[in-house]
């Protein structure tokens, strides 16, 4: 049973870089432990302006971010010592625990040549006994992700375990995360195994239940159906969710279970005390007013 469908809402980063933001969203703000996810591009900018959509170092606390590309490149930088390269199918999961400061620079060639960047961007909210963890960064390559094919439908499993494949992206809490592409009249089921469910349409149409739902939308299924997806053109399907971790507050980058705690957050950036990238420290993005 389709519990919620949410539009995503139009947003802009700054420079021509345009998403769909998702999640967080008023009447149901995460997904197991998905609490936030954007779908940028795709967009192809000239290579002498590209450099003006980067994302400059910003902290995080109490979540993993998930990266994970369709097309283009993005350079990651964070206060580890990581820089790593993402390209598509590829995962880049960043565990902030008690805090990290990370960069997302465009200064590959190929960040927003055509097809152009096509960048989804999630963050899981960590279980409360991991949200004070060591910050971590892993990267996996597209080799690495089991992937399956069945007639008209491929699917590769990001993180987490759906359809019998198990992703070796490390995770805390049980969570599924699967990249679909389906051909005209092939269907797709969710993972029953999850209290919490969803599908967001990237690309395509999908028919469920005798309605068509179209890019941009998310269909959040209630606990205990059976839905069947059918697509009604070649479409990409972003399945997602798991169990839920409870109740998180969010404000900017900061996610966690005390509010006390994202005030500490604010007080730690305003006032420096988080370190910048080793290899990106010239500038940064200021605490919002």
């Amino acid at each position: 049973m389709l519990d919620l469908v949410i539009d995503a809402r139009a947003g802009d980063l700054g420079h021509g870089l345009l998403v769909r933001r998702v999640l967080p969203f008023a009447r149901h703000r995460m997904v197991g432990p998905f609490i936030f996810l954007d779908h940028a591009g795709p967009l192809v900018l000239a290579r002498e302006t590209a450099r003006q959509a980067d994302v400059r170092p910003h902290p995080h606390i109490g979540l993993a971010t998930v990266s994970y590309l369709l097309s283009g490149s993005v350079m990651h930088r964070d206060s580890l010592g990581a820089e790593q390269l993402i390209r598509p199918g590829e995962v880049n999961w960043m565990t902030a625990g008690r805090g990290i400061v990370h960069s997302e620079r465009f200064e590959d060639d190929a960040a927003f040549a055509p097809p152009g960047l096509e960048l989804l961007q999630s963050w899981v909210a960590l279980p409360q006994e991991y949200e004070e963890c060591a910050p971590a960064f892993d990267h996996y390559p597209s080799s690495a992700l089991p992937q399956a094919e069945e007639g008209r439908r491929w699917l590769r499993v990001v993180a987490g375990s759906a359809f019998g494949l198990h992703s070796p992206v490390r995770t805390l809490s049980p969570l599924f995360y699967v990249h679909a592409q389906l051909q005209a009249g092939a269907t797709l089921g969710l993972p029953p195994q999850y209290s919490e469910r969803a599908a967001y349409i990237a690309r395509g149409r999908i028919e469920y239940a005798g309605t068509q739902y179209t890019p941009g939308q998310m269909l959040v299924f209630a606990k205990g159906s059976d839905p069947s997806l059918t697509a009604l053109e070649g479409s990409i399907v972003i399945l997602l969710g798991g169990e839920a971790v409870g109740e998180r507050h969010i404000w900017w980058n900061f996610v966690s279970s005390s509010k006390a705690r994202i005030d500490q957050a604010k007080a730690d950036w305003q006032a420096g005390r988080m370190a910048l990238p080793p290899h990106d420290n010239k500038e940064f993005i200021p605490l919002p007013q």
